[in-house]
């Protein structure tokens, strides 16, 4: 007897993945040999950190410091600016056969249609959009909190291009509003959740630990808080999700897929371990579908939701 191992390749927002995980935006950069190495390692896709329209050297050191199991950072969306990244993007395209994915934090609409059609002509799969930085004033957590301005800005944006537009929201008591206007507004996906806003201090010196004094916690502590973000989300909606937020091993990937995800992905850990995880989540995940006796993915996504 031959037994076929399960089918892990899924559409997600009309974008095709082989392998359901790759990194989440923030983690690396834009560089082709980034793109490469997500690629190289077990990924689906790579996501690549958020571009604004002006450059930005971002905030002071320190940036990132470990608290409470995760990461508390705030960078300030070092970058660039979209010209440059739009170069190196263009480039990463054509060094690897994974979807790429742009992600943009921006002011206006008019620098967010801009920067998205900008990014576009280098060829990315879906640019994603950055509604939930919990560190950038005016274009970040405020701005996602807003279901309006949120459907101002994805309408905006996808009436302008050709390729998927996916939201990336934060969590917050209006959460499931937000994702439902970006879903009404054009956006083919979303992207949840991104960082909480957090911050940590030192007992010693008695001040901040970051150079901003705020920034946002991601890890593993608010995995549990992403899953109940993506299972709300996905019984209202029933979009097609990106999951972020504590994803270390396959355990927590599965536990995104149960809740409605279709994909994850992962960024503290890759700090932490490497991007190395990427491979063993996929394998992880693909041996518990054996065990369990599904022949796909596709049958998981949203299984919880039948009890």
């Amino acid at each position: 007897m031959v037994y076929s191992l399960p089918e892990i390749s899924i559409s997600v927002a009309g974008i095709r993945l082989e392998w359901p995980v790759g990194n989440a935006s923030g983690v690396l950069g834009w560089e082709p040999a980034e793109a490469r190495l997500v690629e190289e390692s077990g990924g689906g896709f790579f996501v690549a950190k958020s571009v604004t329209y002006r450059p930005r050297k971002g905030y002071p050191q320190p940036r990132l410091y470990p608290a409470s199991g995760g990461i508390v950072n705030a960078v300030g969306l070092a970058n660039p600016g979209f010209r440059e990244a739009a170069q190196l993007l263009a480039e990463a395209v054509k060094r690897v056969s994974i979807p790429v994915i742009a992600s943009i934090a921006a002011g206006g609409p008019e620098e967010w249609v801009e920067i998205a059609s900008t990014l576009e002509d280098s060829g990315v799969a879906a640019v994603e959009l950055n509604l939930s930085c919990p560190h950038f004033e005016g274009g970040g957590l405020e701005l996602g909190q807003d279901p309006a301005a949120v459907a101002r800005v994805v309408s905006s944006v996808a009436s302008t291009l050709r390729i998927p537009v996916i939201a990336k929201l934060g969590f917050s008591d209006k959460l499931v509003e937000a994702a439902s206007k970006a879903l009404g507004s054009g956006a083919r996906g979303l992207t949840l959740i991104n960082s909480v806003r957090a911050m940590k201090i030192d007992i010693y010196s008695k001040k901040p630990v970051l150079g901003n004094r705020v920034g946002g916690l991601s890890g593993r502590p608010i995995h549990p808080i992403a899953v109940r973000a993506v299972y709300e989300v996905y019984r209202e909606t029933g979009a097609d999700i990106f999951a972020a937020g504590g994803v270390e091993g396959w355990e927590e990937a599965v536990e995104f897929h149960l809740a409605g995800a279709k994909a994850v992905q992962v960024g503290s850990a890759i700090v932490a371990r490497g991007p190395q995880v990427l491979r063993r989540i996929v394998d992880g995940v693909r041996r518990y579908l054996w065990i369990e006796g599904f022949r796909s993915l596709e049958e998981i996504v949203g299984y919880a939701h039948r009890y």
